[in-house]
């Protein structure tokens, strides 16, 4: 594994690199609230490609966003479209758990050219919300961030004590919960502080409609592989069945596991992604 750092115009993300770096090119992006530690027990499975995983901005070791700025989904387009032209990808394979999926799918979908296959975990396209809950979700999500600027910052008196909470607050087992929270703490003298920007917890400002959400997914057209858990979110299974059919080239797999499944479970989710990889020509 490699520590990587992105300087992008206004900002800098970091990253881990794992495998082969003359494989097939594989940028992964963690979900809500996680970091690029959610791929270390998939890349112990995945040696023969070059997966880079990134920090999205706010989280883990990458740059939060200015003092007036916020967390617009449409923004981490521009931030990953920076860092692959940094990188000096043109064509590349995507590979995107929950939030990390959903930003795949729109990446996937804005700029065709450059992806060659799109693997979601937990994930299938944006979540929506109805028209008329525009004006209630925008009044919540301005409260919701000077709340917070009001509110002292509260950081885990000890890195179990975090990885307790963590495994509380996503259903995943201690090794995953303990990865990422390592990878989200910093030390301070003799007291840990939480590296994630704490304005990734307040309401979307916006939720796309369905008929926004679904034009999107109609403009993917590399392959594309949905992985979901057995016992997953609900909310996912239900967008993937009611969307299977905008998406050309679609393959769905289920494998054991809940909404953290690629972490808890990685064997058979890297069996299925290396699987779908060679089907379309990506490994020798």
């Amino acid at each position: 594994m490699t520590e990587l750092s992105f300087q992008l115009r206004h900002l800098r993300l970091s990253g881990q690199r794992f495998g082969d770096p003359q494989g097939a090119k594989v940028l992964a992006l963690h979900g809500w609230l996680d970091n690029s530690a959610s791929f270390i027990p998939l890349a112990e499975h995945l040696e023969c490609i070059d997966l880079v995983a990134v920090d999205l901005t706010g989280h883990g070791h990458s740059a939060h966003r200015s003092a007036d700025a916020h967390y617009h989904l449409p923004d981490w387009i521009q931030d990953i479209y920076e860092l692959t032209q940094s990188l000096g990808w043109n064509e590349f394979h995507l590979l995107g758990h929950s939030l990390g999926g959903i930003i795949s799918s729109l990446y996937a979908a804005t700029f065709p050219e450059h992806i060659k296959t799109l693997t979601t975990i937990e994930a299938f396209g944006p979540l929506s919300r109805e028209a008329t809950s525009s004006a209630t979700q925008l009044r919540e999500s301005v409260i919701s961030r000077i709340e917070i600027d009001n509110k002292e910052a509260r950081h885990p008196p000890s890195l179990e004590r975090a990885t307790t909470a963590r495994m509380m607050a996503g259903d995943l087992a201690r090794e995953s919960a303990r990865l990422l929270v390592q990878r989200n703490l910093a030390e301070d003298g003799q007291q840990l502080k939480w590296r994630t920007d704490r304005r990734l917890r307040t309401i979307s400002s916006l939720r796309m409609t369905e008929e926004q959400a679904t034009a999107f997914i109609r403009e993917i057209v590399c392959p594309v592989l949905s992985i979901t858990g057995s016992k997953g979110f609900e909310k996912v299974r239900l967008n993937q069945q009611r969307r299977a059919s905008l998406v050309e080239k679609l393959q769905v797999a289920e494998c054991e596991g809940g909404h953290h499944l690629h972490m808890d479970n990685p064997q058979p989710v890297a069996q299925q992604f290396l699987s779908f990889l060679r089907e379309h020509g990506a490994l020798d």
